[in-house]
C-alpha cells in the first residue's frame, strides 16, 4: 500500500491530535493575556496580539493538514482575508503547494480502482488510452487523461480509497475550532457557517452528485459563446470520467498573460460567476484558477462541479438592493434590507450613514465603467476596511453573515481575489447591472472618472 493510500485514511488519530490543540492553544495564550493585562499592558493590545497568534497556530495547522482541515481554511477565507499579510501570506502559499503537489497513487491502485469501477475490461471497452502519470492531484483525489471508445479525450477523476470517511471526520474536531474562530470577528455566527460546510463537504464526495451538477451546467451552457462545461459520459462512487477542456489554465494567464489576455481572461470569468446563477440556476462554488480554461476558440472552460449552490430563483434580488443603496448613498435603506436579510441581527443598532462609509472601499469599484482589479487595490480596500482607527470599522464587527448566504459570499470574495490575481481590466459596472437582478441603475452616480 503506497503512502497516499494510508494517508487519508490511517492518520485520523494524529490529525485529531492536530485540530483538538488548537482550543487547547487558544486557551493557554488567553491565560496568558490575563496575567500580561495585570502586568499593565492595555487590554486592547493585549486582545490583538492574541488574535494574531491564535490565527497564525490555525492557519499553520490547517495548511499543513489535507481534506477536512484545507476544506474548512478555505471555506472560512473571509477570516482569513482579515488577517495581516504577514500571517495570510504564508497559509496561501501553503494551501497552494498542497493543492498542486499531493503524492498520487500507484498505477497499480489506480488500475484497481478503474476495474472496480469501470469493470475488469475497462481498458479495452472504454479507455482505450489512458495516462498513468496524473495530470492533477488534489485533496481528496487526481486526475488522468484518456481517450473513451468513441475517440474523444477525457478527464478520468479518482477519489482516493477512505476520502469520505477521513474527511467527514475532520468536522467533528473542526468543530471544536469554530469556537475559536468566533471570537475573531464579533457578529458571525459560526455554527450555522460549519452547518453548511458539513453539508457541502458531503456533497463534495458524491460523485453521483458532481455528474448531476455538471450535467446541469453543460445543458445550461449548450453551445454559449463564452462558456465551454464538459459533458460527463460516465461516474461511479470512486471515479468520474468527463470530456477533456484543452486550453490554457487560468493560472497561467495570472502568472504569464499579456495585457490582452489578461483582459479578456478578467471579463470572461467576471462574466460566468455573474451568469450561471441565474442561468443555470446553481451557483459554481469553486472560484479556485485552478478549474478554469481559457479554450482555443476563447471561451471559458469551466471545471470541478463537486461543490455547487442551488438557487432555484437565481441571484436574490436583495443582493441588487443592498448594491443600489451603498452606491446611491441610502444609508436608511441599506439598514432596513440588511437587516431584513438577516446581515444585521435584532436588536443590533447600527448607523446608517456609518454603514455606507464602511462599504465603501468594496462598493465603489462598480461605479466605474472600466475597472482593474489589483492586488494592490484589494489589499488597500482591505487595510481600510480592517483599520480599528477609522469609527467605520465598528460598524463591520456588528454585521452578520446569513448562512443562506455563505457560499454566495465565500465565492464572489474568492472571485474577487482571483480578479485581483489576473490584473485584467473588465467592463464591471456594465456587467453587475446586467445580470445582478435588483439593481437599480437610475440610482447609481455617474462613473466619477468621468467627471
Amino acid at each position: 500500500m503506497s503512502e497516499r493510500e494510508k494517508e487519508i485514511p490511517g492518520s485520523s488519530f494524529a490529525r485529531a491530535a492536530r485540530l483538538a490543540g488548537l482550543p487547547l492553544g487558544h486557551a493557554g495564550r488567553a491565560a496568558l493575556g490575563v496575567g500580561k493585562r495585570v502586568g499593565g499592558r492595555p487590554a486592547e493590545a493585549v486582545a490583538a496580539e492574541l488574535q494574531a497568534r491564535t490565527a497564525a497556530q490555525m492557519f499553520a495547522v490547517l495548511g499543513e493538514l489535507k481534506g477536512g482541515a484545507m476544506k474548512f481554511g478555505q471555506a472560512l477565507s473571509v477570516l482569513e482575508a482579515a488577517m495581516p499579510e504577514d500571517l495570510a501570506g504564508p497559509y496561501r502559499a501553503t494551501l497552494t503547494k498542497l493543492q498542486e503537489s499531493g503524492p498520487p497513487m500507484s498505477a497499480d491502485r489506480v488500475h484497481r480502482i478503474l476495474a472496480e469501477e469501470l469493470g475488469p475490461r475497462w481498458a479495452s471497452t472504454k479507455l482505450v488510452e489512458f495516462d498513468d502519470v496524473p495530470a492533477a492531484a488534489a485533496s481528496i483525489g487526481q486526475v488522468h487523461r484518456g481517450v473513451w471508445r468513441d475517440g474523444r479525450e477525457v478527464a478520468v477523476k479518482i477519489q482516493y480509497p477512505g476520502a469520505g470517511k477521513a474527511l467527514l471526520s475532520d468536522l467533528n474536531q473542526i468543530s471544536r475550532v469554530a469556537r475559536v474562530t468566533a471570537s475573531w470577528v464579533p457578529g458571525i455566527d459560526v455554527k450555522p457557517i460549519m452547518d453548511e460546510l458539513r453539508a457541502r463537504m458531503a456533497e463534495e464526495l458524491d460523485y453521483a452528485l458532481e455528474a448531476k451538477n455538471q450535467r446541469h451546467f453543460a445543458r445550461a451552457f449548450r453551445d454559449d459563446d463564452s462558456v465551454f462545461v464538459p459533458d460527463v459520459l460516465v461516474e461511479s462512487p470512486q471515479v468520474l470520467v468527463t470530456e477533456w477542456v484543452e486550453g490554457t489554465p487560468l493560472a497561467r494567464v495570472i502568472t504569464d498573460g499579456t495585457p490582452e489576455e489578461r483582459d479578456e481572461a478578467a471579463t470572461l470569468y467576471l462574466e460566468f460567476q455573474l451568469r450561471a446563477p441565474n442561468r443555470a440556476r446553481l451557483l459554481h462554488a469553486d472560484p479556485h484558477p485552478g478549474n478554469f480554461r481559457i479554450t482555443p476558440d476563447g471561451r471559458l472552460g469551466v471545471l470541478d462541479f463537486g461543490a455547487v449552490n442551488r438557487l432555484p430563483e437565481g441571484l436574490p434580488p436583495e443582493m441588487g438592493a443592498i448594491l443600489t443603496a451603498a452606491l446611491s448613498g441610502d444609508g436608511e435603506g441599506l439598514v432596513d434590507v440588511l437587516r431584513h436579510e438577516g446581515f444585521i441581527k435584532r436588536g443590533i443598532d447600527i448607523d446608517p450613514q456609518g454603514l455606507v462609509e464602511y462599504l465603501d472601499p468594496l462598493v465603489e469599484p462598480i461605479l466605474h465603467e472600466q475597472f482593474t482589479p489589483t492586488r494592490e487595490w484589494l489589499r488597500g480596500a482591505a487595510a481600510k476596511i480592517q483599520d480599528p482607527r477609522r469609527p467605520q470599522f465598528l460598524v463591520g464587527l456588528k454585521l452578520n453573515l446569513p448562512p443562506e448566504y455563505l457560499l454566495i459570499h465565500r465565492v464572489w470574495l474568492g472571485g474577487i481575489g482571483v480578479l485581483s490575481q489576473i490584473g485584467g481590466t473588465v467592463p464591471l459596472r456594465e456587467l453587475v447591472c446586467a445580470h445582478l437582478p435588483g439593481v437599480d441603475e437610475s440610482r447609481l452616480p455617474p462613473d466619477p472618472s468621468t467627471s
